[in-house]
């Protein structure tokens, strides 16, 4: 090789990044300190951009498509560099690749628990996993804040520091939403999307563009599930005693079906009625006694049944026992004759045959005589 041959080969004249790897965000073009000739090929495919950057500032940037660099397209770098109009010597800057594409189903999910308190089942810890997709956006935020000097920045130089984030904005919409335990299941859109708006920030900070972000599930512990199914077959169960009486229906059935247990669901059930209805005889109030018909003794005030000659309570005696004034029903000692509250009499003698009358009374009792008359 020639002296010439080996001088033009230290300048670059294509400059271009042909093996895109998978998972690489930024890659810096490799010159091994060649300088770039002016007027080399840039090729800049599909889902890439090229940044020039001249001693750790950002300047010319191209978008995809094939690029002859001259003094009119790089205007930045030349000023930086200080060249004049018509200057044709290489330089040396660096290229950095940035991959554009959408970096799409990006894992996410709580390495622990997280703790919620929920109104009805207390102290719950969740768990909670999902994807989430973003692009490059910010260049020379990207360049300059996280690539520096290095060959290749991948998405794990940086998607472990947006998987914290995004279980941080799990607990935060959680703890601003207050959706219930047994309703959490039905709002994951709503959860999503409160946890995409609090992260777009922080992902744009890091010269990313958050594109989509999916809460896909959130999980109890199994004695929390269990407790939620049971919640959920009360609420399914509606009225009780229907459902027993279903119950008592299909076993029938099915103890039809099998004569050998016919026997015992029978005595079951009858056990079960009998239970039932011993439960509701006990459970209705006694009934009241019924009220006995009487007059109060005019001794102890105690209740005497009509027509009674002695006080059940003090034994007190006397056909008057008990009676009460035929006018105003008013109490009435023993013997007396007229009453004590209105003065009416109580008794008088028939004219013909001396027998006892009530007062007022127009004819004998005993006799049939008609009284006042003079019979």
């Amino acid at each position: 090789m020639g002296l010439f041959d080996k001088i033009r080969a230290e300048f670059i004249d294509i400059v271009e990044w042909r093996e895109q790897e998978p998972g690489v965000l930024v890659h810096r073009f490799e010159r091994d300190e060649h300088e770039i000739k002016m007027g080399a090929q840039l090729t800049v495919r599909p889902g890439q951009r090229a940044v020039f950057v001249n001693e750790g500032q950002v300047a010319d940037v191209f978008e995809a498509g094939r690029h002859t660099l001259e003094t009119a397209n790089l205007p930045i770098l030349a000023t930086l560099k200080g060249w004049k109009y018509g200057f044709h010597s290489p330089f040396k800057a660096e290229v950095y690749f940035l991959n554009t594409t959408e970096q799409l189903d990006r894992k996410w999910g709580t390495a622990t628990p997280v703790i919620l308190r929920d109104a009805d089942f207390g102290m719950v810890r969740l768990r909670a996993r999902g994807y989430f997709s973003y692009k490059l956006s910010a260049d020379r935020e990207m360049i300059s804040r996280l690539v520096g000097a290095r060959q290749a920045y991948r998405v794990d130089d940086i998607e472990g520091q947006l998987r914290a984030k995004a279980v941080s904005s799990f607990t935060d919409a959680l703890g601003e939403l207050q959706i219930p335990l047994l309703d959490l299941q039905a709002q994951y859109d709503e959860i999503g999307g409160s946890m995409k708006v609090k992260l777009a920030g922080f992902f744009e900070g890091l010269g990313l563009e958050l594109l989509g972000f999916v809460l896909e599930n959130v999980t109890v512990p199994e004695e929390v599930e269990r407790a939620m199914d049971q919640r959920a077959s009360m609420g399914a169960v509606g009225n009780l005693n229907q459902f027993a009486q279903y119950q008592a229906a299909q076993a029938l059935r099915d103890a039809a079906d099998n004569p050998g247990m016919a026997g015992n669901m029978m005595g079951m059930m009858v056990g079960g009625q009998l239970a039932t209805g011993l439960g509701d005889v006990l459970k209705q109030p006694a009934a009241a006694a019924p009220a006995t018909a009487g007059t109060p003794c005019p001794k102890c005030s105690a209740t005497v049944a009509e027509g009674a000659k002695f006080c059940g309570a003090c034994g007190a005696t006397g056909a008057a026992a008990g009676s009460t004034c035929v006018k105003c029903r008013a109490p009435l000692a023993a013997g007396a004759k007229f009453c004590g509250a209105c003065g009416a009499p109580q008794q008088v003698a028939c004219v013909k045959c001396g027998a006892g009358l009530a007062a007022g009374a127009k004819f004998c009792g005993a006799c049939g005589a008609p009284q006042g008359t003079g019979a």
